[in-house]
């Protein structure tokens, strides 16, 4: 576990820190971006559960088909008091950057729908109880400290009402 720790660290270090190959580069997002965020979730979307959960840990990736619009997909998990939930899904987002008039491009803000399956397990038995196909929504910005490196943070109705973690630009 210590080595995991440890690559993921190096890894979050070598994005952090790398320098900015051109400080006018624009890091909105565009057509052929791919992005990966990964974090935690708070608040649960599935209340009727919520007793005794974990925090929600969940990755996502977007692919730019156009300027200003993506499409990629989330996956999540929660575990505890007997309850494990899994979540995979599609989404795709609008970006409006050029709508609000934001001019400082480390800032990338967004929105958009998605279509989720979830499935609940109780103390290892599959329950059908929860588990389907749900339509979503999400709102969220990213904060670029560099050209490959931020935050985000993201609203709606998928692994929690606020996820929030780090982002990584390829």
């Amino acid at each position: 576990m210590k080595k995991l720790y440890l690559l993921l660290f190096s890894a979050l270090a070598l994005f952090a820190f790398s320098p900015d190959s051109d400080a006018q580069t624009n890091t909105s997002f565009q057509e052929g971006d791919l992005v990966l965020n990964a974090g935690i979730g708070l608040g649960y979307t599935f209340s009727w559960a919520a007793g005794g959960l974990g925090l929600p840990l969940g990755a996502g990736v977007e692919y730019g088909v156009k300027d200003a619009i993506g499409v990629g997909g989330d996956l999540g998990f929660v575990s505890g008091g007997g309850l494990t939930m899994f979540m995979i899904g599609a989404k795709g987002s609008y970006h409006f950057n050029e709508i609000f008039n934001i001019e400082d491009n480390k800032w990338d803000v967004y929105g958009g729908l998605g279509l989720y399956y979830r499935s609940f397990s109780f103390s290892g038995v599959i329950s059908s109880l929860g588990s389907g196909i749900y339509p979503a929504f999400h709102a969220g910005t990213r904060y670029y400290f560099s050209d490959n490196f931020g935050v985000h943070a993201e609203l709606g109705n998928t692994i929690g009402w606020l996820r929030a973690g780090v982002t990584f630009k390829f």
